[in-house]
């Protein structure tokens, strides 16, 4: 199992990014997807998840408005668009992959199997 993460970069409070991660070796469109965002010397924290039939989505309470998870089954691709930025996202982002997780624990970074290499994301005030 492959995840790569790329779309980071710098950009202006008030801007917008947009995420992509890209999987291989697994059955993509029976997996959970996650992104989490992480700081030096900080935990790894839930920003949200997308079930598989795209139904469903989660959000921590500190991008819900601003940031919008989607995901293509065609492509094995999800993606976090992210509006409104904050010098306060600012962190590395992290897309992750679960075949088995429930609502209750969807936001744990320990419920998922794979994760892939981070994209740097930093908002300047």
């Amino acid at each position: 199992v492959q995840l790569q993460a790329f779309g980071g970069g710098l950009v202006q409070a008030g801007g917008s990014l947009r995420l992509s991660c890209a999987a291989s070796g697994l059955t993509f469109s029976t997996y959970v997807m996650g992104w989490f965002r992480q700081v030096p010397g900080k935990e790894r924290d839930f920003v949200a998840a997308i079930n598989w039939s795209r139904g469903s989505t989660y959000y921590t309470d500190s991008v819900k408005g601003r940031f919008t998870i989607s995901r293509d089954n065609a492509k094995n691709t999800v993606y976090l668009q992210m509006n409104s930025l904050k010098p306060e996202d600012t962190a590395v982002y992290y897309c992750a992959a679960s075949p088995t997780i429930t609502v209750a624990t969807i936001s744990s970074p320990d419920k998922y199997s794979n994760w892939g290499r981070g994209t740097q994301v930093t908002v300047s005030s």
